[in-house]
């Protein structure tokens, strides 16, 4: 199926939608019934969103919202940052008047729970919730069937499938997202938006259905770097506006077999990219780290299924036989991962944050360059990829940016994976403004 070159990329960018919509320049209600034209077209193959629960009508009730806040806020001097702003949801986190399904068969009753609170902070902030977004089951790797808008035939990655492609195809200039894994970074490099994931614990993760605690962060897409850092005065705790752009960043590219695990058409992209930017002035460090990936990868996958046993302790005792069999055997596996295993699993987590920060001071690197995937979106939608390039950055609990990085031959996008020191997300952000501009235009 053929992909829809119009309604991609640059058609909802955050930052200067809010303002037109704060200056009065677009009316809120209207600009829904703008998205509603879009979604006609493009949702039916792409389907980004879940359908609403009960037969309520998305789009009215979104209208009815629009309305609401213009009456409550006629002057533009005064209206929130994220006024009028529709937002797709990630289908694990609770929102108030919306089921929970996880993209699971379980009863949605039993995955009921108060809305969470980055849901909440949109909300305050002037957001609509305009619907819960596909996941695969419970953030795990069973898609669902969402499709990529750049080519339908491709999958748009994973869990955060329907987030990353409502922002790609224009249907919302924002969307939240969870990463335990590589749920944000990859499906952002898929689609060719921008992915957040921020430090571990700077957004809060309650009333988000777990998969591992220990790492589980909550990310966000938006299509423009611009976009990513209004929403982070939004959602991030102490979120701090720096006065002063930071200095341009030294970049440092990890060698060795974390690199490798790439597929050979993403390494040669992802030089090509590494070159555009010391082409630009950009200082790069080439730095040998990570050697123990295979081990790194093996601790992570460790914590993640302990952790999501216990999670799921409950829920699975009853329900099991409901399950996919590629979330099944993750429970499954947990349940027999030792104390010891979890354990050592955890303390690895800050074991590597130390290690990672202390080659950046050695080598004065203040940000990691890697690819936001092996490389691009692989065919059909039964396999969301692999997200073993963004699996030790999320171990470490470190922030990280996808951004768009040019296409393939066929269309396809590419995203780099920026990554910095813990808690300078602020620097991170503000970084990624140059580093987007030096790289290859987005398709």
């Amino acid at each position: 199926m053929a992909a829809h070159p119009p309604l991609v990329l640059r058609d909802a960018p955050l930052a200067a939608v809010a303002a037109d919509l704060r200056r009065g320049h677009t009316d809120p209600a209207a600009y829904v019934e703008t998205l509603q034209g879009r979604a006609a077209t493009v949702d039916a193959e792409i389907h980004a969103f879940r359908s609403e629960s009960g037969g309520t009508d998305r789009w009215a009730r979104a209208r009815e919202r629009a309305n609401e806040l213009t009456k409550a806020n006629s002057r533009p001097a005064t209206r929130p940052p994220l006024y009028g702003i529709p937002v797709g949801v990630k289908d694990i986190f609770h929102v108030d008047g919306f089921e929970t399904r996880a993209g699971s068969d379980l009863p949605p009753d039993v995955l009921s729970g108060p809305q969470a609170t980055a849901v909440s902070r949109l909300v305050d902030a002037g957001a609509i919730v305009l619907g819960k977004t596909v996941t695969a089951e419970f953030a795990y790797f069973d898609p669902g069937a969402t499709r990529n808008p750049h080519d339908t035939g491709h999958t748009p990655g994973g869990s955060s499938s329907g987030s990353a492609a409502a922002v790609a195809a224009g249907l919302c200039p924002l969307a939240l997202g969870t990463q335990t894994i590589g749920s944000v970074i990859r499906p952002a490099a898929y689609c060719g938006v921008v992915g957040v994931k921020p430090s571990y614990g700077r957004v809060p993760t309650d009333g988000v259905i777990p998969a591992a605690p220990s790492v589980d962060t909550v990310g966000y897409f938006t299509q423009d770097v611009a976009g990513a850092k209004v929403a982070a005065g939004v959602l991030y705790d102490d979120w701090r506006a720096l006065p002063t752009p930071p200095e341009r960043p030294t970049l440092g590219v990890p060698e060795g077999p974390y690199l490798e695990q790439a597929d050979e058409p993403g390494r040669q992209a992802f030089a090509a990219q590494v070159d555009r930017l010391s082409a630009a002035g950009y200082d790069v460090e080439r730095v040998s780290i990570l050697d123990d990936i295979a081990a790194l990868n093996e601790r992570h996958t460790d914590l993640v299924a302990g952790e999501m046993a216990l999670a799921h302790e409950t829920w699975f005792s009853e329900y099991a036989d409901r399950y996919a069999s590629s979330t099944r055997d993750l429970v499954e596996r947990g349940r027999k991962t030792t104390v010891r295993a979890v354990a050592r699993a955890r303390r690895s987590r800050h074991e590597l944050r130390d290690a990672l920060e202390n080659r950046m001071d050695d080598r004065a690197v203040d940000v990691w360059l890697a690819p936001a995937a092996p490389g691009p979106a692989p065919s059909g939608i039964d396999d969301t990829g692999d997200p073993v390039m963004n699996l030790p950055w999320t171990h470490a609990g470190l922030p990280a940016v996808s951004l768009p990085a040019g296409k393939t031959d066929e269309g396809l996008p590419l995203g780099v994976q920026c990554v910095a020191r813990f808690g300078a997300d602020e620097d991170l952000l503000s970084w990624a403004e140059g580093l987007a501009a030096a790289l290859p235009a987005a398709p």
